[in-house]
Protein backbone atom coordinates (compact mmCIF):
# COMPACT_ATOMS: atom_id res chain seq x y z
CA UNK A 1 0.00 0.00 0.00
CA UNK A 2 1.05 3.31 -0.57
CA UNK A 3 -0.38 5.84 2.60
CA UNK A 4 0.13 9.08 2.89
CA UNK A 5 -0.69 11.08 6.62
CA UNK A 6 -1.79 14.68 6.71
CA UNK A 7 -0.54 15.63 10.01
CA UNK A 8 1.98 12.89 10.43
CA UNK A 9 3.20 14.64 13.65
CA UNK A 10 1.06 13.65 16.26
CA UNK A 11 1.80 11.26 18.80
CA UNK A 12 -0.95 8.83 17.36
CA UNK A 13 -0.13 9.76 13.99
CA UNK A 14 3.60 9.07 13.90
CA UNK A 15 3.24 6.16 15.85
CA UNK A 16 0.86 4.63 13.18
CA UNK A 17 3.11 5.92 10.14
CA UNK A 18 6.18 4.32 11.72
CA UNK A 19 3.92 0.90 12.59
CA UNK A 20 2.84 0.80 8.60
CA UNK A 21 6.53 1.03 7.63
CA UNK A 22 7.71 -1.21 9.89
CA UNK A 23 4.89 -3.76 8.27
CA UNK A 24 6.42 -3.11 4.76
CA UNK A 25 3.92 -0.56 3.59
CA UNK A 26 4.84 2.71 1.70
CA UNK A 27 4.03 5.83 3.94
CA UNK A 28 4.63 9.65 3.11
CA UNK A 29 3.25 12.44 5.06
CA UNK A 30 2.91 16.25 5.62
CA UNK A 31 3.05 18.56 8.59
CA UNK A 32 2.63 22.37 9.58
CA UNK A 33 5.26 21.71 12.74
CA UNK A 34 6.48 18.39 14.13
CA UNK A 35 8.05 18.48 17.79
CA UNK A 36 10.06 15.96 19.50
CA UNK A 37 10.02 12.58 20.19
CA UNK A 38 7.95 12.35 16.51
CA UNK A 39 10.54 14.27 15.04
CA UNK A 40 13.39 12.52 15.78
CA UNK A 41 11.62 9.15 15.29
CA UNK A 42 10.43 9.92 11.89
CA UNK A 43 13.79 11.60 10.78
CA UNK A 44 15.60 7.58 11.96
CA UNK A 45 13.17 5.70 9.26
CA UNK A 46 13.38 8.42 6.63
CA UNK A 47 9.59 9.92 7.13
CA UNK A 48 10.15 13.12 8.39
CA UNK A 49 8.89 15.61 5.93
CA UNK A 50 11.34 17.79 3.63
CA UNK A 51 9.64 20.35 4.38
CA UNK A 52 6.98 21.37 6.91
CA UNK A 53 3.52 22.89 5.44
CA UNK A 54 1.04 21.09 3.06
CA UNK A 55 1.35 20.62 -0.72
CA UNK A 56 -1.47 19.80 -2.64
CA UNK A 57 1.21 18.10 -4.99
CA UNK A 58 1.86 14.86 -3.06
CA UNK A 59 -1.97 14.13 -3.46
CA UNK A 60 -1.55 11.88 -6.72
CA UNK A 61 -3.98 8.92 -7.87
CA UNK A 62 -1.46 6.75 -7.27
CA UNK A 63 -1.96 6.34 -3.06
CA UNK A 64 -3.85 3.73 -1.52
CA UNK A 65 -5.58 5.76 1.44
CA UNK A 66 -5.23 9.34 3.25
CA UNK A 67 -5.18 9.06 6.38
CA UNK A 68 -6.68 12.57 8.36
CA UNK A 69 -5.29 13.52 11.31
CA UNK A 70 -7.04 15.43 14.20
CA UNK A 71 -4.75 18.33 13.50
CA UNK A 72 -5.83 19.09 10.19
CA UNK A 73 -7.86 21.58 9.56
CA UNK A 74 -11.42 20.90 7.11
CA UNK A 75 -9.86 23.54 4.37
CA UNK A 76 -6.68 21.66 4.49
CA UNK A 77 -5.40 21.40 0.68
CA UNK A 78 -3.88 18.22 1.19
CA UNK A 79 -7.53 16.94 2.14
CA UNK A 80 -9.17 18.79 -0.23
CA UNK A 81 -7.19 17.76 -3.13
CA UNK A 82 -7.55 14.22 -1.84
CA UNK A 83 -11.43 14.69 -2.37
CA UNK A 84 -11.16 16.25 -5.49
CA UNK A 85 -9.70 13.18 -6.43
CA UNK A 86 -11.97 10.24 -4.78
CA UNK A 87 -9.28 8.74 -2.82
CA UNK A 88 -10.15 7.18 0.53
CA UNK A 89 -9.42 9.00 3.82
CA UNK A 90 -9.17 7.34 6.64
CA UNK A 91 -9.35 9.24 10.08
CA UNK A 92 -6.85 7.53 12.64
CA UNK A 93 -9.89 4.98 13.94
CA UNK A 94 -11.61 4.52 11.14
CA UNK A 95 -8.25 3.26 9.65
CA UNK A 96 -7.48 0.87 13.06
CA UNK A 97 -10.66 -0.99 12.56
CA UNK A 98 -10.26 -1.61 8.45
CA UNK A 99 -7.14 -3.05 9.80
CA UNK A 100 -8.80 -5.31 12.62
CA UNK A 101 -12.15 -6.27 11.25
CA UNK A 102 -11.42 -9.51 11.09
CA UNK A 103 -9.92 -9.68 14.38
CA UNK A 104 -10.96 -9.81 17.88
CA UNK A 105 -11.21 -6.48 18.99
CA UNK A 106 -10.62 -5.90 22.39
CA UNK A 107 -11.31 -1.86 23.30
CA UNK A 108 -10.42 -0.47 26.66
CA UNK A 109 -12.77 2.87 27.03
CA UNK A 110 -13.31 5.36 30.36
CA UNK A 111 -12.52 9.07 30.99
CA UNK A 112 -9.64 7.43 32.89
CA UNK A 113 -7.57 4.50 33.41
CA UNK A 114 -7.43 3.20 30.09
CA UNK A 115 -4.12 4.40 29.14
CA UNK A 116 -2.92 2.50 32.21
CA UNK A 117 -5.27 -0.33 31.61
CA UNK A 118 -4.03 -1.01 28.34
CA UNK A 119 -0.55 -0.83 29.04
CA UNK A 120 -0.87 -3.22 32.11
CA UNK A 121 -2.37 -5.92 29.36
CA UNK A 122 -0.16 -5.52 27.04
CA UNK A 123 2.80 -5.97 29.41
CA UNK A 124 1.23 -9.62 30.82
CA UNK A 125 0.88 -10.42 27.35
CA UNK A 126 4.49 -9.52 26.50
CA UNK A 127 5.28 -11.05 29.51
CA UNK A 128 4.30 -14.32 28.62
CA UNK A 129 5.34 -13.74 24.83
CA UNK A 130 1.58 -13.67 23.26
CA UNK A 131 1.69 -11.33 20.21
CA UNK A 132 -0.87 -9.49 19.47
CA UNK A 133 -1.67 -6.34 17.46
CA UNK A 134 -2.28 -2.92 19.57
CA UNK A 135 -2.55 1.03 19.52
CA UNK A 136 -1.39 2.70 23.20
CA UNK A 137 -2.00 6.37 24.08
CA UNK A 138 1.79 6.03 25.90
CA UNK A 139 5.01 4.78 25.37
CA UNK A 140 5.77 1.67 26.89
CA UNK A 141 9.03 -0.35 28.25
CA UNK A 142 10.30 -2.95 25.69
CA UNK A 143 8.01 -1.52 23.54
CA UNK A 144 9.43 0.48 20.46
CA UNK A 145 5.85 1.87 19.23
CA UNK A 146 3.08 2.99 20.21
CA UNK A 147 1.08 1.18 17.49
CA UNK A 148 2.03 -2.46 16.23
CA UNK A 149 0.22 -3.99 13.43
CA UNK A 150 0.10 -7.78 11.30
CA UNK A 151 -1.48 -9.66 9.20
CA UNK A 152 -0.87 -12.72 11.26
CA UNK A 153 -2.27 -11.50 14.84
CA UNK A 154 -5.28 -13.13 16.07
CA UNK A 155 -6.11 -10.18 18.62
CA UNK A 156 -6.58 -6.12 18.23
CA UNK A 157 -6.15 -4.03 21.61
CA UNK A 158 -6.63 -0.93 21.48
CA UNK A 159 -7.07 1.89 23.75
CA UNK A 160 -10.67 3.68 22.96
CA UNK A 161 -10.42 6.90 23.49
CA UNK A 162 -13.66 9.50 23.37
CA UNK A 163 -11.92 12.39 21.39
CA UNK A 164 -13.41 13.34 17.92
CA UNK A 165 -12.06 11.09 15.35
CA UNK A 166 -11.03 14.09 12.62
CA UNK A 167 -11.68 17.33 11.12
CA UNK A 168 -14.45 15.33 9.18
CA UNK A 169 -15.81 12.81 11.18
CA UNK A 170 -16.99 14.22 14.42
CA UNK A 171 -17.97 10.93 16.19
CA UNK A 172 -15.62 9.91 19.15
CA UNK A 173 -13.04 7.34 18.31
CA UNK A 174 -14.36 4.18 20.43
CA UNK A 175 -17.60 4.25 18.51
CA UNK A 176 -15.63 3.41 14.75
CA UNK A 177 -13.76 -0.06 16.58
CA UNK A 178 -17.08 -2.51 16.97
CA UNK A 179 -15.35 -4.15 20.10
CA UNK A 180 -15.76 -7.46 20.45
CA UNK A 181 -14.25 -7.66 24.11
CA UNK A 182 -14.60 -3.89 26.16
CA UNK A 183 -13.99 -2.45 29.51
CA UNK A 184 -15.49 0.36 30.80
CA UNK A 185 -13.27 1.99 33.62
CA UNK A 186 -15.08 5.07 34.72
CA UNK A 187 -17.21 7.93 33.40
CA UNK A 188 -16.68 11.35 34.44
CA UNK A 189 -17.57 14.65 32.47
CA UNK A 190 -14.14 15.58 30.46
CA UNK A 191 -13.90 17.73 27.00
CA UNK A 192 -16.44 19.91 27.36
CA UNK A 193 -15.61 22.42 24.40
CA UNK A 194 -17.07 19.28 22.12
CA UNK A 195 -19.41 17.73 25.12
CA UNK A 196 -21.03 20.73 26.58
CA UNK A 197 -23.44 18.62 29.54
CA UNK A 198 -22.57 15.84 31.34
CA UNK A 199 -25.83 13.40 29.72
CA UNK A 200 -24.03 14.51 26.22
CA UNK A 201 -20.67 12.99 27.12
CA UNK A 202 -22.15 9.91 29.13
CA UNK A 203 -24.07 9.04 26.13
CA UNK A 204 -20.88 8.73 23.97
CA UNK A 205 -20.39 5.33 26.19
CA UNK A 206 -24.14 4.23 25.68
CA UNK A 207 -23.52 4.73 22.13
CA UNK A 208 -19.99 2.64 22.25
CA UNK A 209 -21.74 -0.61 24.26
CA UNK A 210 -24.00 0.10 21.41
CA UNK A 211 -21.75 -0.24 19.05
CA UNK A 212 -20.08 -3.80 20.28
CA UNK A 213 -20.82 -6.67 18.31
CA UNK A 214 -23.64 -8.95 19.06
CA UNK A 215 -22.58 -11.61 21.06
CA UNK A 216 -19.57 -9.55 22.92
CA UNK A 217 -18.13 -9.20 26.30
CA UNK A 218 -18.37 -6.37 28.76
CA UNK A 219 -15.62 -5.74 31.55
CA UNK A 220 -17.09 -3.05 33.89
CA UNK A 221 -15.97 -0.96 37.07
CA UNK A 222 -18.63 -1.49 39.34
CA UNK A 223 -17.98 1.10 41.50
CA UNK A 224 -18.33 3.66 39.34
CA UNK A 225 -22.23 4.19 39.33
CA UNK A 226 -22.38 5.71 36.22
CA UNK A 227 -20.26 2.67 34.64
CA UNK A 228 -22.36 0.09 35.91
CA UNK A 229 -25.93 2.08 34.74
CA UNK A 230 -24.27 2.13 31.81
CA UNK A 231 -23.07 -1.88 31.89
CA UNK A 232 -26.31 -2.82 33.15
CA UNK A 233 -28.10 -1.21 30.57
CA UNK A 234 -26.44 -2.69 27.41
CA UNK A 235 -27.73 -5.52 24.96
CA UNK A 236 -25.26 -5.86 22.82
CA UNK A 237 -22.73 -7.76 25.38
CA UNK A 238 -24.47 -11.09 26.32
CA UNK A 239 -21.47 -11.65 28.87
CA UNK A 240 -20.71 -8.97 31.79
CA UNK A 241 -17.87 -8.88 34.06
CA UNK A 242 -18.23 -6.90 37.06
CA UNK A 243 -14.92 -6.15 38.97
CA UNK A 244 -13.40 -3.80 41.67
CA UNK A 245 -10.54 -2.71 43.85
CA UNK A 246 -8.68 -6.04 44.81
CA UNK A 247 -7.46 -6.13 48.70
CA UNK A 248 -4.04 -4.70 48.90
CA UNK A 249 -1.97 -2.78 51.85
CA UNK A 250 1.10 -0.38 52.45
CA UNK A 251 4.17 -1.20 54.51
CA UNK A 252 6.65 1.29 54.87
CA UNK A 253 6.05 2.60 51.10
CA UNK A 254 5.71 -0.44 49.61
CA UNK A 255 2.38 -1.24 48.07
CA UNK A 256 1.09 -5.17 48.61
CA UNK A 257 -1.59 -6.96 46.78
CA UNK A 258 -3.83 -9.51 48.56
CA UNK A 259 -3.53 -12.76 45.84
CA UNK A 260 -4.83 -16.94 46.43
CA UNK A 261 -0.44 -16.92 46.14
CA UNK A 262 -0.16 -14.75 48.88
CA UNK A 263 1.19 -10.90 49.48
CA UNK A 264 2.67 -9.90 46.88
CA UNK A 265 4.59 -6.25 46.10
CA UNK A 266 4.19 -4.40 42.74
CA UNK A 267 5.71 -1.67 41.75
CA UNK A 268 2.41 0.82 41.29
CA UNK A 269 0.39 2.41 43.82
CA UNK A 270 -3.19 4.07 44.84
CA UNK A 271 -6.71 3.00 45.20
CA UNK A 272 -7.13 3.82 41.58
CA UNK A 273 -4.24 1.61 39.74
CA UNK A 274 -5.23 -1.39 41.81
CA UNK A 275 -8.65 -1.08 40.31
CA UNK A 276 -6.98 -0.55 36.74
CA UNK A 277 -4.98 -4.06 37.86
CA UNK A 278 -8.61 -5.54 38.90
CA UNK A 279 -9.99 -4.96 34.99
CA UNK A 280 -6.62 -5.33 33.66
CA UNK A 281 -7.19 -9.37 34.73
CA UNK A 282 -10.63 -9.58 33.43
CA UNK A 283 -9.05 -8.93 29.91
CA UNK A 284 -6.06 -11.30 30.14
CA UNK A 285 -8.12 -13.84 31.33
CA UNK A 286 -10.14 -13.53 28.17
CA UNK A 287 -6.89 -13.67 26.02
CA UNK A 288 -5.08 -16.37 27.67
CA UNK A 289 -3.40 -15.62 30.59
CA UNK A 290 -4.79 -17.41 33.55
CA UNK A 291 -4.62 -15.37 37.27
CA UNK A 292 -1.59 -17.15 38.20
CA UNK A 293 0.13 -15.90 35.04
CA UNK A 294 -1.30 -12.33 35.57
CA UNK A 295 0.07 -11.96 38.86
CA UNK A 296 3.27 -13.55 37.98
CA UNK A 297 3.80 -10.91 35.17
CA UNK A 298 1.82 -7.84 36.75
CA UNK A 299 4.47 -7.53 39.65
CA UNK A 300 7.22 -6.15 37.46
CA UNK A 301 4.41 -3.55 35.50
CA UNK A 302 6.31 -0.15 36.48
CA UNK A 303 3.49 2.13 34.93
CA UNK A 304 2.71 3.69 32.13
CA UNK A 305 4.54 7.10 30.81
CA UNK A 306 4.01 10.03 32.70
CA UNK A 307 1.63 8.02 34.49
CA UNK A 308 2.33 8.30 38.22
CA UNK A 309 6.14 8.18 36.63
CA UNK A 310 8.65 8.48 39.01
CA UNK A 311 11.09 11.07 37.89
CA UNK A 312 13.17 11.48 40.86
CA UNK A 313 13.99 10.37 44.48
CA UNK A 314 16.49 10.40 47.10
CA UNK A 315 16.33 8.59 50.64
CA UNK A 316 13.42 11.30 51.90
CA UNK A 317 12.02 12.95 48.89
CA UNK A 318 10.21 11.32 45.83
CA UNK A 319 9.15 13.13 42.91
CA UNK A 320 6.19 11.68 40.38
CA UNK A 321 5.09 12.86 37.33
CA UNK A 322 1.33 12.63 36.40
CA UNK A 323 -0.92 12.90 33.25
CA UNK A 324 -3.62 13.64 35.65
CA UNK A 325 -5.87 17.08 34.69
CA UNK A 326 -9.26 16.53 34.96
CA UNK A 327 -10.69 16.97 38.58
CA UNK A 328 -11.35 12.53 38.98
CA UNK A 329 -7.99 11.93 38.08
CA UNK A 330 -6.63 14.96 40.28
CA UNK A 331 -7.96 13.63 43.38
CA UNK A 332 -7.87 9.80 42.59
CA UNK A 333 -3.69 10.72 41.92
CA UNK A 334 -3.38 12.70 44.80
CA UNK A 335 -4.80 10.61 46.94
CA UNK A 336 -2.92 7.77 45.71
CA UNK A 337 0.22 9.75 46.70
CA UNK A 338 -0.33 10.60 49.97
CA UNK A 339 -1.76 7.18 51.02
CA UNK A 340 1.70 5.69 49.70
CA UNK A 341 3.63 8.11 51.80
CA UNK A 342 1.24 9.30 54.85
CA UNK A 343 4.19 11.00 57.16
CA UNK A 344 5.82 12.83 54.05
CA UNK A 345 4.94 16.70 53.46
CA UNK A 346 3.10 16.25 49.83
CA UNK A 347 3.27 19.10 47.38
CA UNK A 348 0.69 18.89 44.57
CA UNK A 349 1.11 21.57 41.13
CA UNK A 350 -1.25 20.75 38.86
CA UNK A 351 -0.86 23.06 35.77
CA UNK A 352 -4.57 23.64 34.40
CA UNK A 353 -3.85 23.26 30.47
CA UNK A 354 -6.80 21.97 28.64
CA UNK A 355 -9.59 23.54 27.22
CA UNK A 356 -12.05 22.22 30.22
CA UNK A 357 -9.82 22.97 33.10
CA UNK A 358 -9.43 26.43 31.72
CA UNK A 359 -13.00 27.07 31.36
CA UNK A 360 -14.38 29.46 34.50
CA UNK A 361 -17.33 27.22 34.28
CA UNK A 362 -15.94 24.06 34.61
CA UNK A 363 -13.66 25.35 37.30
CA UNK A 364 -15.87 24.59 40.12
CA UNK A 365 -16.11 20.62 39.46
CA UNK A 366 -12.18 20.91 40.95
CA UNK A 367 -13.59 21.83 44.71
CA UNK A 368 -11.54 19.52 47.27
CA UNK A 369 -9.59 17.89 44.55
CA UNK A 370 -5.97 18.81 46.05
CA UNK A 371 -6.83 18.45 49.46
CA UNK A 372 -4.84 15.99 50.50
CA UNK A 373 -2.00 18.07 50.04
CA UNK A 374 0.08 19.71 52.62
CA UNK A 375 1.13 22.43 49.81
CA UNK A 376 -1.17 23.16 46.56
CA UNK A 377 -0.24 24.91 43.66
CA UNK A 378 -1.48 26.01 40.56
CA UNK A 379 -0.01 26.75 37.47
CA UNK A 380 -1.48 28.36 34.39
CA UNK A 381 -0.96 30.18 31.59
CA UNK A 382 -3.21 33.84 31.10
CA UNK A 383 -2.03 33.54 27.50
CA UNK A 384 -3.50 29.84 26.82
CA UNK A 385 -6.65 31.16 28.14
CA UNK A 386 -6.95 33.85 25.49
CA UNK A 387 -5.67 31.47 22.51
CA UNK A 388 -8.54 29.04 23.57
CA UNK A 389 -10.50 32.20 23.13
CA UNK A 390 -12.17 31.25 26.66
CA UNK A 391 -13.48 33.89 29.23
CA UNK A 392 -10.26 34.74 31.49
CA UNK A 393 -9.82 33.70 34.90
CA UNK A 394 -7.73 35.19 37.71
CA UNK A 395 -6.59 34.36 40.74
CA UNK A 396 -9.86 35.13 42.69
CA UNK A 397 -11.79 32.48 40.65
CA UNK A 398 -8.99 29.42 40.85
CA UNK A 399 -8.84 30.11 44.76
CA UNK A 400 -12.90 30.09 45.08
CA UNK A 401 -12.83 26.79 43.12
CA UNK A 402 -10.12 24.51 44.75
CA UNK A 403 -10.70 25.98 47.83
CA UNK A 404 -7.32 24.74 49.76
CA UNK A 405 -6.23 26.46 52.69
CA UNK A 406 -2.61 26.57 51.94
CA UNK A 407 -3.09 27.50 47.69
CA UNK A 408 -0.38 29.21 45.42
CA UNK A 409 -1.04 30.25 42.28
CA UNK A 410 1.48 30.95 39.15
CA UNK A 411 1.28 32.40 35.65
CA UNK A 412 4.95 33.00 34.75
CA UNK A 413 6.86 30.12 34.37
CA UNK A 414 10.49 31.30 35.95
CA UNK A 415 8.40 32.09 39.09
CA UNK A 416 6.91 28.35 39.38
CA UNK A 417 10.31 26.75 38.72
CA UNK A 418 11.73 29.23 41.33
CA UNK A 419 9.12 28.08 43.72
CA UNK A 420 10.28 24.41 43.22
CA UNK A 421 14.14 25.26 43.69
CA UNK A 422 13.66 27.48 46.84
CA UNK A 423 11.64 24.41 48.37
CA UNK A 424 12.84 22.23 51.23
CA UNK A 425 11.99 18.64 49.83
CA UNK A 426 13.59 16.76 53.08
CA UNK A 427 10.88 14.29 54.19
CA UNK A 428 8.92 15.31 51.19
CA UNK A 429 6.48 13.85 48.01
CA UNK A 430 6.64 16.12 44.65
CA UNK A 431 3.77 15.30 42.47
CA UNK A 432 3.75 17.51 38.86
CA UNK A 433 0.32 17.01 37.33
CA UNK A 434 -0.16 18.23 33.95
CA UNK A 435 -0.55 17.20 30.45
CA UNK A 436 1.56 20.14 29.70
CA UNK A 437 5.03 21.00 30.94
CA UNK A 438 4.21 24.59 33.22
CA UNK A 439 5.45 26.42 30.47
CA UNK A 440 8.88 24.99 29.12
CA UNK A 441 9.86 23.40 32.98
CA UNK A 442 12.49 20.28 32.30
CA UNK A 443 11.86 17.35 33.70
CA UNK A 444 15.13 15.78 33.77
CA UNK A 445 16.54 19.39 35.60
CA UNK A 446 14.14 18.26 38.81
CA UNK A 447 16.59 15.94 40.55
CA UNK A 448 18.79 19.08 40.83
CA UNK A 449 16.06 20.80 42.52
CA UNK A 450 16.68 18.17 45.72
CA UNK A 451 20.32 19.06 46.42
Amino acid sequence: MRVHFIAIGGSAMHNLALALHHKGETVSGSDDAIFEPSKSRLKKYDLLPEEMGWFSNKITSELDAVILGMHAKPDNPELLKAQELGLKIYSYPEFLYEHSKEKTRVVIGGSHGKTTITSMILHVLHYHNLEVDFMVGAQLDGFDTMVHLTKENDFMLLEGDEYLSSAIDRRPKFHLYKANIALLSGIAWDHINVFPTFENYKEQFQVFVDTMINGSMLVYNEEDPIVAEVAENATKPTRKHPYQTPEYFIEDGETYLVTPEGDMPIEVFGKHNLNNLAGAKWVCQHMGVDEEGFYEAISTFKGASKRLEKIAETKSTTVYKDFAHSPSKVVATTQAVKEQFPKRKLIACLELHTYSSLNAEFLKHYKNTLDEADEAVVFYSPEAVAIKKLEEVDAKDIEAAFQHPNLKIYTNPQSFQEYLKNQDYKNTTLLLMSSGNYGGLDFDTIDGFLD
